[in-house]
């Protein structure tokens, strides 16, 4: 029987540079960037679009987009529109939630998060009511602001 020798060891040089460090980018969202993110929604025909405040009031998010779309279609689209615009703006989708019923979609932007529902199921939750305490900035249909560009 034979015996095996270990295998002989290489010395490794290793490399005396710093590990790289993750950049670290402030996700805080500001009231501009939710404004920007309801107009995605706005863009396409999203109806009583709502931007709330939730700053003062929860440390979960710092606002909740709530708008409705008036089908499964509607939603959809509006869903796609928002995605596709924060990808693009560089912002990080953490979370989609409900998006294969199309009944309530949920983004999770982290500091934002977007809610697209149908209308029966936006009466039946009532989240305005929920967060009534939120200050409320509404977009869209027949409010002054548009969509930003």
């Amino acid at each position: 029987m034979t015996k095996r020798s270990a295998p002989a060891t290489r010395s490794r040089k290793i490399s005396k540079l710093p590990l790289p460090t993750k950049t670290v980018r402030s996700t805080r969202a500001t009231k501009s960037t939710a404004k920007k993110v309801a107009g995605f929604a706005v863009e396409k025909k999203a109806m009583d679009v709502m931007v709330m405040d939730l700053r003062k009031i929860t440390d979960v998010t710092s606002f909740f987009i709530v708008c409705t779309g008036g089908s499964t279609a509607q939603v959809r689209a509006i869903a796609d529109n928002v995605l596709d615009k924060c990808r693009r703006s560089g912002m990080d989708i953490y979370h989609l939630e409900g998006y294969d019923s199309q009944r309530w979609v949920l983004i999770d932007l982290v500091d934002i998060v977007v809610h697209v529902f149908l209308p029966e199921v936006r009466s039946y939750y009532q989240l305005e009511r929920l967060w009534g305490d939120a200050p409320v900035d509404r977009y869209g249909d027949d409010t002054a602001e548009a969509a930003p560009r």
